[in-house]
């Protein structure tokens, strides 16, 4: 899955990112509002965690923009100022869920999870073909009776895949999902996660369309 975060506190917005992308998350940073606003209005995140006090334009109106323009991409909205009037400001304007600087990062992480715990809890929680399932909320993989261990790349690279099982996702498609936009390096890396999870997972699972991408099949099919 992947996050923004909008936060002019550059170490702490950093700090954030290396914590969030240790546990398996793409992870974006920007350090002011329009910008924050102009990446979030691109649709390709599952997640915003946004400051209130930003340079541009602040937090509050970044998320009235936002659900103006109809983007329901939940925000976790943080700031160092406490008092029931700024949150119930940040909920009205259509923020999800509200933290005071200083917090705790596992709280943090644990509001994140829950956030996107209760997007998808209307889709379908586990994914599944055939044998195969993919379980994002745990990240758990089995075929069948036996469990596969991946690495939080490998699973971002099989998640996406597995959203669109068979269908043929691009290598940028994949790249977009599973790293953040500051990767400038060879699209080809994606060969590499793919190659791991042939074999991890087994023979038949991931196929090729040559010059178009790969796609996720059912082995036992």
């Amino acid at each position: 899955m992947r996050l923004l975060i909008v936060e002019d506190e550059r170490r702490l917005a950093l700090s954030l990112a290396g914590g969030l992308t240790a546990e398996g998350f793409a992870v974006d940073v920007v350090h002011d509002g329009l910008e924050g606003l102009h990446r979030a209005s691109e649709g390709v995140y599952d997640l915003v965690i946004l400051d209130i006090m930003l340079p541009g334009m602040n937090g509050y109106r970044v998320c009235g923009a936002l659900r103006a323009a109809g983007h329901e991409t939940p925000i976790l909205m943080l700031t160092a100022k406490d008092g029931e009037y700024d949150e119930a400001e940040g909920l009205d304007t259509g923020a999800d869920d509200y933290l005071t600087k200083p917090f705790s990062y596992v709280v943090l992480v644990a509001r994140v999870r829950a956030l996107l715990r209760r997007r998808t809890r209307g889709a379908a929680a586990v994914l599944r073909l055939g044998r195969l399932t993919v379980e994002p909320a745990t990240r758990r993989v089995a075929v069948g009776e036996r469990e596969v261990s991946l690495t939080a790349k490998e699973f971002a690279v099989l998640e996406q895949l597995a959203t669109r099982a068979g269908e043929v996702v691009s290598k940028a498609e994949i790249l977009e999902h599973a790293w953040d936009f500051a990767y400038d390096g060879d699209v080809n890396i994606v060969e590499v996660y793919v190659s791991a999870l042939r074999r991890k997972l087994g023979a038949g699972w991931i196929g090729t369309v040559r010059g178009a991408g790969y796609r996720l099949v059912d082995a036992g099919a």
